[in-house]
């Protein structure tokens, strides 16, 4: 028998977030991953403390963004591995009215910090932008494709992967103890995204799931170094290659990528990018999403060793690492879990 601290059944941004607090603290674990969801994958991994769309602070973001840097910061060091990349994002305005709007978010306390005061006027002839920018700051994209793939590499060196499904059925729940074929663990942590719906363990947790589908274009004549957010966003990934997402699909649960997706991205892109371009690439995945907008973290109503850490929805770069120090800090601490993320709230719901 092999035994471990812990068993992680997922290899997304949250399982990667979870796996850091393990090593920091020299516990033994395993990973299981059978790549079948594709949220973090398809993730344009901005990581951004403004909701561009209205104007509000993100929840937590400043909390987010102290916990989250450091981690990807020592993921670089760790694997020698370039993922985290200074980015302006540049926030185009429609009308005088919504910059006007946006000087009045800039005078709210929470958000002068990331709100700057200075209108960027466009002078680049493919964009059309009559009305100007508005810069966000504090902001970047983490590559999580280079991530998760060196990740996995990096966990499967050290003997903490296996690239296999894990069959729910199979985990044996005994007093103080957790068994799984040939291992036994003191704590189970399910951090699968929307797979999280065949668990049987946890699929009472109220886990929407929204799909999405990004496209790569490759633009040579559009020369832009930031990301620009109109009714889609388009992220600049080097080479002129440059990501632009994402549609939102509440009842479409597959990872298919859809003609009606593409469609909808260009009908939106065109409306200010007026250069030629051609798709490279088309990805779509279900983000884990909650209606109440905050992660699904904690433990299981009955068994006490079965933890879940979930519902990071559209910011996981930025929530995975906070969502992981709170969970472990839980199982190991005995720190309470904010009421806001906590699974319970939804217990005893219909």
């Amino acid at each position: 028998m092999k035994q471990v601290d812990y068993i992680i059944v997922g290899c997304g941004l949250a399982s990667i977030a979870f796996c850091e607090k393990l090593r920091a603290n020299n516990k033994a674990f395993i990973v299981f991953d059978d790549s079948s969801q594709q949220s973090s994958i398809v993730a344009a991994g901005l990581y951004n403390p403004v909701i561009l769309k209205r104007f509000s602070e993100v929840w937590r973001a400043k909390e987010q963004l102290e916990i989250a840097l450091p981690v990807y910061n020592k993921i670089e060091a760790d694997l020698n591995i370039k993922i985290d990349y200074k980015l302006q994002i540049l926030r185009r305005f429609a009308s005088v009215e919504e910059q006007n709007l946006w000087f009045d978010a800039s005078d709210k306390p929470k958000l002068e910090p990331y709100l700057s005061t200075d209108l960027i006027k466009n002078s680049n002839a493919a964009i059309d932008a009559p009305f100007g920018f508005g810069e966000v700051l504090h902001t970047g994209r983490i590559d999580t494709e280079t991530l998760i793939d060196a990740y996995k590499g990096f966990l499967n060196e050290n003997n903490h992967l296996l690239e296999t499904r894990f069959k729910h059925d199979q985990l044996q729940i005994k007093s103080g103890s957790l068994q799984y074929e040939d291992m036994i663990a003191n704590h189970i942590v399910f951090a699968e995204g929307f797979g999280v719906k065949q668990n049987p363990y946890f699929n009472f947790i109220p886990l929407n799931g929204t799909k999405g589908e990004v496209l790569t274009i490759k633009a040579p004549e559009l020369k832009i170094e930031y990301a620009i957010k109109s009714s889609v966003f388009v992220i600049p990934v080097g080479n002129d290659l440059y990501t632009v997402g994402s549609t939102y699909n509440r009842d479409d649960k597959s990872n298919t990528p859809t003609q009606k997706g593409i469609n909808e991205l260009l009908s939106k892109l065109r409306t200010f990018v007026k250069c030629d371009f051609e798709i490279v690439h088309h990805v779509a995945g279900i983000r884990p999403t909650v209606k109440d907008r905050r992660p699904l973290v904690g433990k299981h109503p009955e068994h006490k060793n079965l933890y879940v850490l979930n519902g990071l929805g559209t910011r996981g770069v930025m929530i995975a690492p906070y969502v992981a120090e709170k969970l472990f800090n839980f199982i190991e601490n005995n720190e309470a879990l904010d009421s806001e993320i906590n699974i319970d709230r939804f217990l005893g719901q219909e």
